[in-house]
């Protein structure tokens, strides 16, 4: 008999490597031949980069800089090549007055058209009232590092806190914006991080108006900027190009970009609303008339293959998905679901949000806000909600809110994974685990739910045909258990379990594999034995 020895590695993501180091590092805004790296030291420091494209080979550096201690820089990289892999790291002065170097990180450049990719979003980390764990958190970042995405966005409520409006100070907004460089800062190295604010972060109209300029508002905008790279109108990106008062400037809280074959749009459902209360509802609420106005034409304006919208909620506050995408502002329609009013509530406007998405042909609809994986279709527009990024309770958002979703509602905490080649995209929502969780039936990084948009063909399983029959794999379609049953004198195998673009989710060696915590779909099974394989399609369909 043959055995089939799996050998699992355990790393211990709560030790990240980057909260001991000297520098806290950031990217933010890349483009197809700049990147911005956000560079924090906790003393006053010296230091220089230096940069190239193959790792450990540096033809290239910056000029010498003092950092002041708490205070980040900025050092923009430029004139870089489109679509590659750079390489780079930090060079600091010890007290001896010797340059120390941190460990290579890396970054790549816009993609070009036809390239292939990934990006990975979080939500709703809420570390600062304590809904999110920073345990959770921690794996949650590592398990995004897994993924080598090309960058990542968060959909907001990861710096705010607007329990207190009227009483929060600019140090106590300094503090939660701080507070999470050492979190990000063990990935986003080498991972640019973008931000899409959310309710809590109090960034809107209404707190801005409310004794200028000192207010949560105005100080969330400059705490969030000072601490964090966000996109502002250039070549690469269009967005918000308002300049505001009191040493604000841009706000950088809505952009748009292209890489690859994808458009990216961050929508920021809070400014821009001349608000009269802070949770505004039906049509009272609106993105405003400029915002819309450049979500239109970007959308109108862009060939991109696939095309993704980004906000954290549909109409700012709220709970669901596409109950909401139906009405006011939105949709066009009343509460009842049948009074169109959109003319006469947004009179010079061309139509509704929803309706721009459809005839431009957006893709997916990406939120936060609710705290649960919810994966719904309106009009072909996929209508996407995430969950807690930091959730150690793991059913946070799936109690309180599920109920105002229409399909596809999952527990757990975790990320996104999207993965966009020229003929298809694949969204994965990667669970994450404290170790304590992983002694029965669930792993950390276990693919919770899967889809794709387009044709997204297996990529590396050959379908082997066999004259005889060997094996039994049974029964199809699977609920929660499928058998596997070698005949006559062969020699039991290995069996794995493929997801339908290619990607191995499970290998075993067992007559009985457990399949009830895989999702509702289309896999391909393939058995091995004495030089010899089958495969078999199967669905998984559970009641």
């Amino acid at each position: 008999m043959r055995f089939w020895i799996i050998i699992i590695v355990f790393i211990n993501v709560l030790s990240f490597p980057a909260l001991a180091q000297p520098a806290s590092i950031i990217l933010g805004r890349p483009t197809d031949t700049s990147i911005t790296a956000s560079i924090l030291f906790k003393n006053v420091q010296e230091y220089y980069l230096e940069y190239g494209t193959q790792t450990g080979v540096f033809p290239m550096s910056t000029n010498h800089f003092t950092a002041a201690a708490n205070t980040p820089d900025e050092i923009d990289l430029s004139s870089l090549m489109p679509n590659t892999q750079y390489y780079y790291r930090v060079l600091y002065k010890n007290i001896a007055g010797n340059f120390i170097p941190t460990p290579i990180y890396s970054f790549h450049t816009a993609r070009t058209k036809g390239s292939t990719f990934t990006f990975t979003l979080e939500a709703d980390e809420h570390l600062y009232d304590k809904k999110g764990v920073g345990s959770i958190y921690q794996i949650c970042l590592a398990n995004q590092a897994l993924d080598h995405p090309d960058f990542m966005m968060s959909l907001g409520d990861i710096f705010g806190d607007d329990h207190y409006p009227n009483t929060i100070t600019s140090g106590e907004l300094d503090t939660l914006h701080q507070y999470y460089r050492p979190f990000l800062g063990a990935i986003c190295h080498s991972i640019p991080f973008y931000v899409c604010l959310g309710n809590h972060e109090g960034e809107m109209d209404y707190y801005l108006s409310k004794n200028p300029p000192n207010n949560l508002a105005a100080w969330g905008t400059k705490w969030r900027k000072f601490y964090y790279p966000n996109p502002f109108p250039n070549t690469f990106y269009t967005g918000n190009n308002t300049v505001e008062p009191f040493g604000i400037g841009q706000p950088e809280n809505y952009y748009s970009w292209t890489w690859g074959d994808a458009l990216f749009v961050v929508l920021d459902a809070y400014r821009d609303q001349c608000d009269t209360s802070a949770k505004p509802k039906n049509w009272e609420w609106t993105l405003g008339y400029p915002q819309y106005s450049w979500l239109k034409s970007t959308l109108e304006g862009s060939n991109a293959t696939y095309k993704f919208v980004f906000a954290h909620h549909i109409r700012g506050q709220g709970r669901g998905g596409i109950t909401n995408a139906k009405l006011f502002e939105w949709g066009g329609y009343e509460q009842n679901g049948n009074t169109y009013t959109f003319p006469t509530n947004r009179p010079g406007w061309a139509k509704p949000i929803h309706q721009l998405f459809v005839d431009n042909g957006v893709n997916i609809f990406f939120q936060g806000h609710d705290h649960v994986f919810a994966h719904e279709v309106l009009d072909s527009v996929t209508y996407q909600a995430l969950p807690m990024a930091a959730d150690s309770t793991y059913e946070i958002g799936k109690l309180a809110n599920a109920d105002a979703y229409t399909s596809d509602t999952l527990d757990g905490t975790g990320h996104l994974r999207v993965t966009v080649s020229p003929s298809c995209v694949k969204v994965d929502f990667i669970r994450a685990y404290l170790p304590k969780d992983t002694l029965s039936i669930h792993k950390n990084r276990e693919i919770a739910f899967s889809y794709t948009i387009g044709s997204c063909a297996p990529q590396s399983i050959s379908e082997v045909q066999e004259s005889e029959e060997w094996v039994k794999l049974f029964p199809n379609p699977v609920r929660n258990q499928l058998e596997v049953y070698f005949l006559g004198n062969v020699i039991a195998g290995k069996v794995e379990l493929f997801q339908a673009n290619g990607q191995k989710i499970l290998e075993s060696n067992q007559h009985y594999i457990d399949t009830s915590l895989l999702p509702n779909g289309f896999y391909m099974v393939k058995a091995t034995s004495e030089g010899k394989s089958k495969i078999q399609k199967m669905i998984i369909q559970h009641d």
